[in-house]
């Protein structure tokens, strides 16, 4: 597995070190060797440690055991040196969840707190509730990948083909975020992709596009066309 390699532009090149990220190995040699900081901490009592590979977020009820909780990281940091590992120092901070003060980013997602609409208009009580949806660094690889792939150099080829190549990725990203509140955030997507498809379609007919021509490109049209459009397709748990 460690010598695999990595594929570039279709060329096969060999890693020097490390596990390549995304690799099926790499959630497992993670897990063997983070293994000593889930025992640690656990040993300690200081919140609950969510942990997925790499990345981890340990939830605590209050400030006082999120400050014991952060002190526990710096006194294992030592030990997790020894193996050759550190904390990000980046990300290794308090975070205030109360009453949507600040939020944080974890496995794509952003997590923070909102206020119950429904039961304050309908009993005036104040109620939060941990929300999440769609990071900004998340949007903004989707939007890289779709810019990609309706950029100049795809004038002279086909929407439908477009199309095609984007739905999958669309398709992917909406199943993995399609089980959060990230409503508003797909409907987003949804109008920058019918934008770049509307730009590309422009750029194409060039000087030849007639007065008005440009206003039969909506969203319904290249929903006609076959894309795979996000909006709508949010799942939400059902009551049990």
């Amino acid at each position: 597995w460690l010598q695999a390699g990595v594929m570039v532009e279709g060329q096969v090149q060999r890693t020097v070190a490390g596990a390549p990220q995304g690799g099926v190995i790499s959630p497992l040699l993670a897990n063997i060797y983070l293994h000593t900081l889930d025992r640690e901490l656990t040993e300690r009592g200081v919140g609950t440690l969510v942990r997925y590979a790499d990345d981890g977020v340990v939830l605590c009820r209050s400030e006082q055991q999120a400050r014991a909780a952060l002190a526990a990281l710096a006194a294992v940091e030592d030990l997790l040196g020894g193996l050759g590992l550190q904390l990000h120092p980046g990300k290794t901070r308090v975070v205030d969840l109360c009453e949507g003060r600040e939020g944080f980013d974890f496995l794509g997602c952003h997590f923070r707190a909102r206020m119950s609409g429904r039961l304050w208009e309908q009993k005036r009580i104040v109620r939060y509730y941990l929300h999440r949806w769609p990071s900004q660094k998340a949007m903004k690889r989707l939007r890289e990948k779709v810019r990609d792939r309706t950029g100049r150099n795809r004038v002279g080829v086909d929407v439908r083909i477009v199309i095609d190549e984007l739905n999958p990725i669309l398709r992917g990203w909406g199943n993995y975020f399609g089980t959060g509140n990230a409503a508003d955030k797909f409907i987003q997507i949804d109008r920058y992709v019918t934008w770049r498809l509307r730009r590309l379609q422009i750029k194409k007919r060039g000087r030849n596009l007639r007065a008005g021509q440009a206003d039969q490109w909506t969203r319904h049209w290249f929903k006609e066309q076959g894309l795979h459009q996000l909006m709508g397709t949010i799942r939400y748990p059902k009551a049990a």
